[in-house]
C-alpha cells in the first residue's frame, strides 16, 4: 500500500462530507422526535398508550422525499419503558421508522416482530446501532450489513441518541444503502489515480474501487494494507492501493 497523500486527503474529505450530510438529516429527525415523542415516552412510562407521533411521521416523509437524499430509511426507535405492560401481555416497544420501497419508491412503515414472546422477536436493544449510542451518549455508524429485518438491502446505519431532560429516550437514525453511498461518493470524486478501500473498525470493506476487494468482505490483519488513514466522523480508515 502507498501512503495517503493529497489525493487521499481529497477522498477522506469527500467521505466525511457525505457522512455529515446524512447526520444532518438524522439531526432533523432528532429534533422532530424531541418535539413529538417526548410526551409519548412520558405518557407511556405512566402506563398510557403511546401515540402515533404524527409530527415525526410528517417530517420523516418530507426528508425521505427530498431531492438528493441518501437515506432510504429514517426514524426513531424508543427505548422500552419499565412498567408499560399489562399482566399477561408483552411490554410494548415503540418503533417509528419509515423506508422507501426499493421497487416503486413508496413510503412504508417498518414493522418487524417486536414481541418478546415471539420466536421471531427482534431484540433491537442489543443491536450496535442502538446499544452504542445508549451506552456512550455519542453517535455511531454500523455496516455494511444485510438488513434481514427490514429492506433486505446492504446498508449503513447511522444513529445518534435522543435525550430529553437528561433521560435516554432512544435513537434517531438513517439507513443508507451502500450502493447509493458509493455512487454519490465516487460521482463527486471523479477520476482517481489510485484504487482505494474504506474499511470499518471490524476490518470489513465499506467502499472499494478495486476488483480484488468486494464490499462487505473482511480484510485479514495480515492483508498488507497497513494502518491506513482515519476518516473524520466515522470509525473507518482509508487505504490507497498500488497502481
Amino acid at each position: 500500500m502507498t501512503s495517503v497523500d493529497g489525493g487521499g486527503g481529497r477522498i477522506t474529505a469527500a467521505v466525511t462530507d457525505a457522512v455529515e450530510r446524512v447526520f444532518g438529516t438524522v439531526a432533523d429527525v432528532h429534533a422532530a422526535a424531541v418535539r413529538s415523542l417526548e410526551p409519548v415516552a412520558r405518557d407511556g412510562a405512566d402506563g398510557a398508550p403511546a401515540g402515533d407521533a404524527p409530527e415525526l411521521g410528517t417530517a420523516v416523509r418530507r426528508l425521505l422525499s427530498s431531492p438528493g437524499q441518501l437515506a432510504t430509511g429514517l426514524g426513531v426507535i424508543l427505548a422500552p419503558q419499565a412498567g408499560t405492560g399489562r399482566p399477561g401481555h408483552d411490554v410494548p416497544v415503540r418503533l417509528h421508522w419509515w423506508q422507501l420501497d426499493p421497487d416503486n419508491d413508496r413510503l412504508l412503515s417498518l414493522d418487524p416482530d417486536l414481541r418478546p414472546s415471539s420466536a421471531g422477536f427482534y431484540d433491537y436493544t442489543a443491536a450496535p446501532w442502538f446499544a452504542v449510542p445508549r451506552e456512550t451518549g455519542r453517535r455511531h455508524v454500523v455496516g455494511p450489513y444485510v438488513d434481514v429485518h427490514g429492506s433486505g438491502q446492504y446498508l449503513l446505519t447511522l444513529t445518534e441518541p435522543v435525550v430529553a431532560e437528561g433521560r435516554f429516550l432512544g435513537v434517531a437514525g438513517a439507513d443508507v444503502p451502500v450502493s447509493r453511498f458509493e455512487v454519490r461518493l465516487l460521482g463527486g470524486l471523479g477520476t482517481l489515480a489510485q484504487a482505494f478501500l474504506l474499511v470499518n473498525e471490524e476490518g470489513r470493506v465499506v467502499v472499494s474501487t478495486s476488483p480484488r476487494w468486494l464490499v462487505g468482505s473482511l480484510v485479514p490483519p495480515a492483508g498488507g494494507l497497513g494502518a491506513g488513514a482515519r476518516v473524520g466522523g466515522v470509525p473507518w480508515r482509508l487505504h490507497l492501493l498500488p497502481a
